[in-house]
């Protein structure tokens, strides 16, 4: 199968990284730590499986 463009991982890394950094900009620490939590479980909901096997326990309680 031949695609009709180039994938470019780098600069789709750089527009994701910018997305992010954008929407967090003028948080504090505790509402980047949410932004994180809600964004994972958004991730599990869509996909059924976790962002990752050793899932990271955040520093703010539930």
């Amino acid at each position: 199968m031949k695609t009709t463009e180039d994938f470019d991982c780098v600069k789709m890394m750089r527009d994701i990284r910018d997305k992010v950094n954008t929407e967090i900009v003028k948080m504090d620490s505790v509402q980047i730590i949410e932004y994180f939590r809600k964004k994972s479980e958004e991730y599990e909901n869509k996909y059924g499986q976790p962002v990752t096997e050793d899932r990271p326990k955040f520093g703010v309680s539930r």
